[in-house]
């Protein structure tokens, strides 16, 4: 078999996994929002469900694969303009994991899904529904944060465009498929040395990660403050 037949296992099932249910979730999380207001409830569980997802992603960007991890592609800039420079001149190679660009936008939809459910945790609609640490600050910087969760949003929406934008024109015009590894978790062995390749997945450690991000959601929500419900008298 050719180096080009052979494929060799490059990212991890638990984190395809993740990749599959983060883009499921920001997809859910934008309709439950525009639904309207029978759909607020979801719309906060899927908030939740969306912390614990980024707290599994942090945790495996530490003691996941090597290629799940951020030390193994989060580059500096002198790195990264380097590539930029390449991928200009259309020079850029094929890299085994996430190249220096894409782990930039790794990180900036991290950060922005992070800002998103952060502010969650603290928003109000005034009427009925309200973040479970909405107790914990002002009517002020309630207002302030809930502006936030909604202009937010609006960058995450940029961001999935970029990406899949990114995606197509690498499929399309550098001849790199980006989306079928994501989806098979191999690639071709021209591209990725015997050495860099996975030999396993790592389930049963995904597995304790997944129930530690699940505890740290059900801690974070046990120790929300309790609503103060004020007693109105008419007389």
């Amino acid at each position: 078999m050719s180096d080009l037949e052979q494929q060799r296992l490059v990212w991890d099932l638990p984190l395809r996994l993740f990749h599959l249910l983060f883009a499921l979730s920001v997809c859910a999380s934008f309709a439950t929002a525009k639904a309207g207001f029978d759909w607020v409830e979801i719309h906060m569980r899927l908030g939740y469900w969306m912390i614990g997802l980024l707290v599994f992603r942090i945790i495996w960007g530490f003691v996941g694969p090597r290629h799940a991890r951020f030390m193994n592609f989060i580059k500096g800039p002198v790195t990264v303009w380097r590539y930029t420079r390449k991928f200009l001149k259309g020079e850029a190679l094929e890299s085994v994991g996430h190249n220096p660009l894409g782990s930039l936008m790794v990180i900036l939809m991290l950060v922005l899904v992070c800002v998103q459910v952060g502010t969650g945790l603290f928003v109000t609609d005034d009427i009925m529904y309200s973040g479970p640490y909405n107790p914990v600050v002002s009517s002020m910087t309630a207002d302030s944060l809930t502006g936030w969760h909604h202009r937010n949003f609006n960058f995450i929406l940029i961001a999935v465009v970029l990406h899949i934008g990114a995606a197509v024109y690498y499929l399309r015009v550098r001849q790199q498929d980006l989306i079928t590894p994501m989806v098979s978790g191999k690639k071709a062995a021209s591209v990725v040395p015997e050495a860099e390749e996975l030999d396993g997945s790592q389930l049963l450690k995904a597995l304790i990660v997944a129930v530690i991000s699940a505890a740290a959601v059900w801690l974070l929500l046990e120790q929300a403050p309790v609503p103060v419900v004020e007693d109105y008298f008419y007389y």
